[in-house]
């Protein structure tokens, strides 16, 4: 063996210095044996549905509640923003008179809490037309696999 004075460098060609396994295979010491074999194992009986993780209903009611969280999110927040750069960079906009007395900005104030209302009404109408259907029909299902499930 030869002594190398820089053992930090890599070698130039790293396919010549290839680690070989000069260990003989055990397998092939005896070959009058039979060969081991693992047990078979037991037949599955497979679900007659697939598991309820892997259901589509789970990512239809996924998407029907990503989409009711976006929209009343955004109608609340989408108006509340709108005022804020309305109060920012419009303020002639927003001291302005609507009536004698009421400034446009209270009044733009004022009606964000029936805004705020509407989202929520949005939320509670989009809940239970599409998300609460199928978070039932998700239910009732899960409650025959269940039932399926401890009759085995």
């Amino acid at each position: 063996m030869s002594y190398d004075p820089y053992p930090h460098r890599r070698p130039a060609y790293p396919q010549q210095y290839r680690h070989h396994d000069s260990s003989p295979s055990y397998e092939a010491t005896y070959p009058w044996q039979p060969p081991i074999e693992d047990p078979p194992e037991p037949p599955r009986r497979r679900p007659q549905r697939p598991a309820l993780g892997h259901h589509s209903d789970l990512r239809i009611l996924r998407s029907a509640y990503r989409w009711q969280r976006r929209t009343a999110s955004l109608t609340a927040l989408g108006y509340f923003t709108l005022f804020l750069v309305l109060s920012a960079f419009a303020p002639s906009v927003m001291t302005s008179s609507v009536t004698d007395g009421l400034p446009t900005g209270l009044l733009l104030a004022l009606v964000q809490i029936p805004v705020t209302w509407l989202a929520i009404a949005l939320y509670e109408h989009t809940a239970r037309r599409y998300v609460d259907p199928i978070a039932d029909r998700i239910r009732a299902q899960s409650a025959v696999d269940a039932k399926r499930e401890a009759t085995r």
